[in-house]
């Protein structure tokens, strides 16, 4: 050695002073712990590896699994070239270089395969970068991640590559793991360590399915046991100290995420609030905004309880105001309460379905105007142009209801948007509903016997208009009669003849259209057999049409287009 050189510590003493971690590193298929679904024997992705025939391929999986190893054992069986790429340290110009290579390698025969571990860190410029080489057999990639492929990883290459689900390590597989450490030369095989059964146990939950941590808390606990004459031993207190404080596997802006609301939300609705209060945990101990579970809360307490509980969206609200003014850590205990009461109230989700059924009138059915009777006259025109003329105050009536008032369209006169359940309160609100029908239904028969409800012919039409612009087919049959007849004048003049072809006729007309019509005027003939109405689609054609109406069926109808 020259004067002044200096050496390391290791440097003739051949020790590896790697993490336990690394050197216990499997080098071999046989010495992976867990993935037997996988890469147990007879399992597609082993068969592709022993043979050499090693496709592009993402793994997707926690942390500490084994994603590397696999990289690693890949290329240890391979004749090909093997780069390591990492997200973090590696831009565009570095992956144009070391493709460079690869391609010049390809024309030469011989094969690349370029691991990228944190593939989902990579933008969509660098993961487009390797797609060319990928398409054309210049590299193999193998691609690790813990986040969902289907998000994280651009399509054009995720179409490229076979994804492997990779799962989170047993318990068992952990101890095994462990064992095998403390007897295997790489690890601790050349010291007399004493560890009990149940302190390994305890560690490996503590790791919560990942190796690297297994390994890396072992170690620890091995470097701070008590030695005495050559034997190390690892005591409970040991254990105690190095895996008190456990860090939860969740990330707030990928997968996980959106995987445990869930759960929570769909603990919450089979009323299970154990599994509902857990979930919250794992959220809020993850480092989740409380603000965020209380809005989801608060969501849940109108979409799942709804009508059955109504003190449901009370408690929502309030732990959202508790976990707004206070925070965490102390929300907490707000945020269980509203989790708890929403699990073990009553469940009921007619509310969502109204709105969904009514929404669904609303977006694909003509636009109808509100009726004269219930609009608002604000002014002296709006009064003379029948604006809330013949509007009675429900609040004077009988039973504090105008039954004759109509309040819907015409189109959509009758429609059941809200259809209560029994669950909870809801049970009242039914009987109320069922009450209501019935003392309007009265009121109507009443009105026909006076003449004033619309006659049989305009009945019909109003019936027949409305499942038109539904699209109800088999309704719509229902009011034709066995001999209808149309007179269609447009730019060219057809008859239809019968109920098959008018239906097949008016079928074609409004396949691929979203076109609804509405009632602009109706005038009805002195015998009531015969209707004339002048309607108005959503583009703003305009339509004549006359209808003869025999028995409750139309018989024939003339139409004439107007542009």
């Amino acid at each position: 050695m020259k004067p002044g050189q200096q050496h390391s510590l290791f440097e003739d003493s051949g020790e590896d002073t790697r993490p336990l971690a690394d050197r216990m590193r499997p080098t071999s298929l046989d010495e992976v712990v867990g993935q037997s679904h996988q890469i147990g024997p007879g399992k597609a992705l082993r068969s592709m590896i022993e043979a050499d025939r090693t496709p592009s391929m993402i793994f997707w999986g926690p942390p500490g699994v084994g994603k590397t190893t696999l990289a690693r054992v890949i290329a240890h069986h391979t004749h090909a070239s093997f780069i390591d790429f990492s997200a973090v340290t590696s831009g565009i110009k570095e992956i144009r270089e070391v493709m460079k290579q690869a391609d010049a390698q390809a024309s030469m025969g011989s094969r690349t395969i370029v691991f990228v571990d944190e593939i989902h860190r990579f933008n969509k410029a660098q993961q487009d970068a390797f797609l060319p080489f990928v398409e054309k057999g210049a590299i193999i990639l193998i691609g690790a991640t813990t986040e969902n492929p289907s998000f994280e990883v651009n399509n054009a290459l995720l179409s490229r590559c076979k994804v492997f689900v990779l799962n989170g390590l047993t318990e068992e597989d952990l101890v095994g793991l462990m064992r095998r450490a403390l007897t295997d030369p790489r690890g601790f095989g050349n010291q007399d360590v004493r560890i009990e059964d149940d302190l390994l146990r305890a560690i490996a939950t503590f790791a919560d399915g990942d190796a690297r941590v297994a390994l890396s808390t072992l170690e620890m606990v091995v470097l701070n046991g008590t030695e005495e004459e050559g034997v190390t031993t690892v005591g409970p207190e040991t254990v105690r100290q190095l895996t008190s404080t456990k860090s939860l596997r969740y990330d707030k802006d990928g997968e996980e995420h959106y995987n445990i609301i869930s759960a929570l939300h769909k603990s919450m609705r089979n009323s299970d609030p154990d599994a509902a209060v857990y979930w919250l945990a794992r959220m809020l101990e993850g480092g989740e905004d409380p603000l965020y579970v209380a809005r989801r809360i608060t969501r849940f307490a109108s979409e799942d309880v709804g009508l059955a509980d109504t003190n449901a969206l009370n408690v929502a609200i309030n732990a959202f105001q508790a976990a707004h003014f206070i925070g965490m850590p102390e929300c907490s205990v707000h945020l269980a309460q509203a989790v708890i009461y929403l699990s073990l109230a009553p469940k009921s989700n007619s509310s969502y379905i109204a709105y969904e059924r009514a929404k669904k009138d609303a977006l694909h059915t003509l636009a109808e105007p509100v009726p004269l009777t219930i609009r608002n006259a604000a002014t002296r025109l709006m009064k003379d142009l029948g604006y809330g003329q013949g509007y009675r105050l429900a609040h004077y009536e009988a039973d504090k209801v105008a039954t004759d008032l109509q309040c819907l369209p015409d189109s959509l006169a009758g429609a059941e948007y809200y259809r209560p359940t029994e669950e909870g309160n809801e049970g009242r609100l039914k009987e109320r509903l069922a009450w209501l029908k019935g003392i309007r239904s009265k009121a109507r028969a009443v009105s026909v016997n006076r003449q004033e409800a619309p006659s049989k012919a305009m009945e019909t039409l109003i019936h027949f208009f409305r499942a038109e612009n539904n699209r109800e087919w088999e309704a719509y049959r229902a009011f034709l009669h066995p001999d209808v007849v149309w007179h269609l004048h447009g730019e060219r003049d057809r008859t239809i003849r019968g109920v098959d072809e008018y239906l097949q006729t008016i079928r074609d007309a409004y396949a691929g259209s979203d076109a609804h019509f509405r009632v602009e005027e109706a005038h009805e003939a002195a015998d009531g057999r015969r209707v004339l109405v002048l309607l108005v689609d959503n583009s703003g054609r305009r339509s004549f049409e006359v209808f003869d109406v025999e028995d409750g069926l139309i018989r024939r109808e003339y139409e004439y287009l107007l542009g």
